[in-house]
């Protein structure tokens, strides 16, 4: 194995990793070396510790919410108290309550926040007390790593995701912020928006047309291999980025941009200024050209249907 992919002797913490991505996830870090903390709600959690163990690897079950802000703590104690080090975040765990807007009841909205964003939130804030103390301790940078999951429905703004979107652009912002609050400790944060077929988005994507001939394109381990690489040292040149990730493909995000400037004539905009010159700039203007996102559904090449998991 490589020195600059090689895992061996870090340790992973990775949310939601009883199945789907997360399992896909916790295997691929497993399998390059690393010791796994593997946490789910439920019992699932010990069964991916036995597939890490039978494989040859190092592993531990800590069942719990990570919308429970102590669990992030808890996290981070269980990785640095049973194998002596934290090194890589992967944050996975999430549920889905999909409707839309003048559907959504105050539950859907706190399930999926609560669980997407609060989860991510708790569990890097405390990989990120643990890795400024390290680094004080250290007297320079140490190693660490966040894997954030987004998704492309921050992107889109899926109509039928309202709780979905915003978590996810919340996870965004979060990665973005994590990354330039924590590089000085060695720190690199990124996102990716994955698609993959799992027990939560299998009603979302058609079968792959090609699954008789090769993996399929939506493979959760296609995805899991991409996080193992942003595990690695290989990837300490990169912070602070967003990838779309699935199939054969990586496609690196550019940032915003300034579509067009308005100015007052004197300094001071009015109303009525407004509408001398912004209202005529979107006159005929298409109902798909906003601020979605709408041109990144041109990466997919799957033939599989494309919704925003």
């Amino acid at each position: 194995m490589s020195e600059s992919i090689d895992l061996d002797g870090r340790t992973a913490v990775v949310t939601g990793a009883g199945g789907g991505l997360g399992r896909a996830e916790a295997l691929a870090l497993a399998a390059a070396g690393a010791r796994v903390v593997v946490n789910d709600v439920g019992s699932a959690a010990d069964d991916v510790v036995g597939e890490i163990e039978d494989a040859g690897g190092k592993a531990i079950a800590v069942t719990g919410d990570v919308g429970e802000w102590s669990m992030g703590d808890a996290l981070v104690t269980a990785a640095v108290e049973t194998f002596g080090s934290l090194d890589i975040v992967v944050n996975n765990a999430g549920v889905l309550r999909d409707t839309m807007l003048f559907n959504l009841t105050e539950s859907q909205w706190d399930d999926v926040i609560r669980v997407h964003l609060k989860g991510h939130a708790a569990l890097s804030r405390a990989a990120a007390v643990h890795w400024r103390s390290a680094s004080k301790a250290a007297g320079g940078p140490v190693y660490g790593r966040v894997v954030n999951t987004s998704s492309e429905a921050f992107l889109f703004g899926s109509a039928g995701q309202p709780n979905y979107s915003a978590a996810k652009a919340g996870i965004t912002a979060l990665t973005l912020s994590t990354a330039q609050g924590l590089s000085r400790y060695g720190v690199r944060a990124n996102a990716i928006c994955p698609r993959a077929r799992t027990a939560m988005t299998g009603h979302v994507f058609g079968a792959d047309p090609n699954e008789d001939t090769a993996l399929d394109a939506l493979a959760p381990e296609r995805v899991a291999e991409f996080v193992r690489f942003l595990a690695a040292p290989a990837a300490d040149g990169i912070n602070g980025q967003v990838f779309v990730v699935y199939g054969g493909m990586v496609a690196l995000l550019a940032p915003a941009t300034v579509e067009k400037k308005f100015e007052a004539a004197d300094g001071v905009f009015t109303a009525a200024e407004f509408a001398g010159q912004v209202t005529p700039y979107f006159e005929g203007r298409s109902p798909y050209r906003t601020f979605s996102a709408y041109s990144i559904a041109q990466l997919d090449t799957t033939g599989i249907q494309n919704l925003t998991q």
